[in-house]
């Protein structure tokens, strides 16, 4: 006879079967995973005829000289510095911008608030290479106009990534604090803030994991974005995206440097994606369930 203190155990756990199927799955999605970050990094170690040859899995010597080369090759740190300066000039207007407009859009009933937030939702139904030739010639023309020198400049390029992250953060935002209680607002009014108070120092801590997932979207799109980089920039204001083609010349492809330089470039990303991770996945979950 079994015993009934162990029976309900046993009765909840899964099969064997099950729990064998879940590992080998999961061994597998793991494998395919990372097999790509494993080529990446052993061919930055490979001498360049060990890349350009036929291909192996393991290098017949290893080597630092690509990380040290990149810098060389191309002028990578100062497309660092354009990235740097681009994505986090973004990040923070979008932020900034999205904090206050997600804010009106929960807490106030204006005229035109549902027009608002269709507008702001259904921009995400286009592609982004429908902007491209517009803002082209839209960035030229004020330049011919005013003087201003849009195109080709950090401003400029800041700009245009406002126009598809800036609409994304508003809106994962206004259903991130509509899961805060409106009871906050009413204890900080009793207690004599005002709506930019309130807004500053009650809303703003609770809705922290929300602003943090939004600065993470807004640097992780603008740091990897190739297609409006490759034409709203020149030579001084080239960023990191772009500026990896250069390692590609009439004669040959640098491989090893490529794959050292994409591993020093995303360096950035994965750490603050490491650090943040834990206010990401409860920003990004925040407002499902109310």
């Amino acid at each position: 006879m079994p015993d009934p203190t162990t029976a309900p155990h046993r009765a909840g756990r899964p099969p064997a079967s099950f729990l064998w199927t879940r590992r080998i799955l999961l061994t597998l999605l793991t494998g395919f995973v990372l097999l790509p970050v494993y080529v990446m990094v052993s061919s930055s170690l490979k001498p360049l005829e060990d890349v350009s040859g036929k291909f192996r899995w393991w290098p017949s010597g290893l080597t630092l000289r690509p990380y040290a080369d990149i810098w060389r090759t191309v002028p990578l740190a100062d497309y660092f510095v354009n990235s740097l300066i681009v994505a986090g000039a973004a990040t923070v207007c979008s932020v900034t911008v999205a904090v206050f407009a997600a804010y009106a859009v929960s807490r106030y009933d204006f005229r035109g608030r549902r027009v608002f937030s269709v507008t702001v939702l259904s921009t995400q139904m286009f592609p982004g290479i429908l902007f491209l030739l517009p803002l082209f010639l839209l960035y030229v023309n004020i330049g011919n106009a005013t003087g201003i020198a849009l195109f080709g400049s950090r401003g400029g390029l800041i700009l245009t990534y406002l126009t598809f992250s800036l609409p994304f953060s508003v809106w994962m935002l206004v259903g991130y604090l509509d899961s805060i209680p409106r009871e906050l607002d009413e204890a900080a009014k009793v207690d004599g803030c005002g709506p930019v108070g309130a807004l500053f120092r009650v809303i703003v801590p609770a809705a922290l994991p929300g602003i943090v997932a939004v600065a993470v979207y807004a640097f992780m799109t603008a740091w990897g974005e190739v297609l409006f980089a490759s034409v709203m920039t020149n030579d001084t204001t080239r960023t990191l995206a772009v500026g990896l083609q250069g390692y590609a010349t009439q004669n040959d492809v640098y491989w090893n440097q490529v794959m050292a330089a994409s591993l020093v470039v995303s360096v950035p990303v994965v750490a603050g994606f490491l650090l943040l991770q834990r206010y990401l996945v409860a920003g990004l979950t925040a407002g499902a369930v109310k």
